[in-house]
């Protein structure tokens, strides 16, 4: 009996290493509230937006997307493909009520746009910290995808800090890649953390593929938005030069003490640009502006930016092999209509 007692204590205070582990059921569950207090958090604040474009002989052509409002008196992000060139733009909100929007601006090269609405009672969506966002990370997209409005999907961050076209053809940067399910009529829809802060603004899905969905990173909606609000448009700087990439001959690099072998030619020279102005020519290689080294069209785009306007600067190009120094004046953008 002794020896039966001494087992039965021994067995009944060994510590059971399943039972201090949290159960599936408890682990789901814990995802499951997650992901709940998300969507009523950010959920409030997401909008459908139906779009109408004036189709010339065609008629009017219809369109639908999502978007968020992110202050208090009416300002909704989406983007701008929703809502680019539109005639007509309405807003329906949580609680059914339907609101004429007025644009306030759009960017295509980012694919941001704000609209504003009048109406009482909004809730907010906060814009949260993008450069925090590791991968791995639970993200919760809500949008209206198909027409099918207040639609929840939940997934990880797949990927961070990647590159994507838009509809321009500039390079938009620091893009989100996510597994959170995506669809037509998603685009402009917050992507949230599980603190219910939005650090993305849904914008691509590549098709056939799944699982690839993008997202415009919090921080860049956050600049293109002030600058939409107070401009109307993102000022960017403009040359005149249609280019493409090339690779430089290994003599080349040698000769001119060159640190990379990429480079940009330019093809196509606009007339009565600035680069026209400062006697670029088409065929010129260009190696630098303002001291900083282009190795194809993005690193242009990206010194091109609002600083850069009306600021002479220097253009360092090969000119049939012999390197040559232009004084350049980029003026602003024209907007795109």
């Amino acid at each position: 009996m002794a020896e039966s007692g001494f087992l039965h204590s021994s067995s009944s205070s060994a510590p059971d290493a399943r039972a201090s582990e949290p159960s599936e059921v408890e682990a789901l569950d814990a995802y499951s509230r997650a992901i709940t207090r998300v969507v009523e958090t950010v959920g409030p604040s997401v909008v459908k937006l139906q779009v109408e474009h004036a189709g010339g002989g065609h008629g009017p052509q219809n369109g639908q997307g999502s978007g968020f409002v992110f202050t208090d008196d009416g300002l909704i992000l989406t983007n701008s493909h929703v809502v680019h060139r539109a005639s007509r733009i309405d807003v329906v909100l949580q609680d059914g009520r339907l609101l004429a929007a007025d644009l306030v601006g759009d960017d295509p090269d980012t694919d941001l746009a704000v609209v504003r609405i009048s109406a009482s009672d909004l809730v907010a969506a906060q814009l949260g910290d993008s450069s925090t966002l590791r991968q791995g990370q639970l993200v919760v997209a809500i949008g209206n995808p198909l027409g099918f409005q207040t639609t929840v999907t939940a997934g990880i961050v797949s990927a961070v800090g990647r590159t994507l076209r838009s509809t321009t053809g500039r390079l938009m940067d620091a893009i989100i890649q996510t597994d959170a399910a995506l669809n037509p009529g998603n685009s402009g829809g917050p992507l949230a953390d599980a603190q219910g802060m939005v650090v993305g603004v849904n914008t691509a899905v590549i098709l056939p593929a799944q699982g690839l969905c993008f997202a415009i990173p919090a921080n860049t909606a956050k600049w293109v938005a002030s600058m939409l609000i107070r401009d109307g448009r993102v000022r960017r700087a403009f040359l005149g030069i249609g280019g493409q990439h090339v690779v430089l001959q290994r003599r080349l690099v040698r000769e001119h003490d060159l640190t990379s072998d990429q480079a940009l030619m330019a093809v196509h020279v606009e007339s009565g640009s600035p680069a026209h102005a400062a006697g670029v020519h088409e065929g010129d290689v260009v190696l630098s502006f303002a001291g900083q080294p282009v190795t194809g069209v993005d690193d242009l785009h990206r010194l091109l930016n609002e600083q850069a306007i009306d600021v002479t600067v220097t253009l360092i190009v090969l000119r049939r092999g012999q390197r040559k120094e232009i004084a350049i004046t980029p003026r602003e953008s024209e907007a795109r209509h």
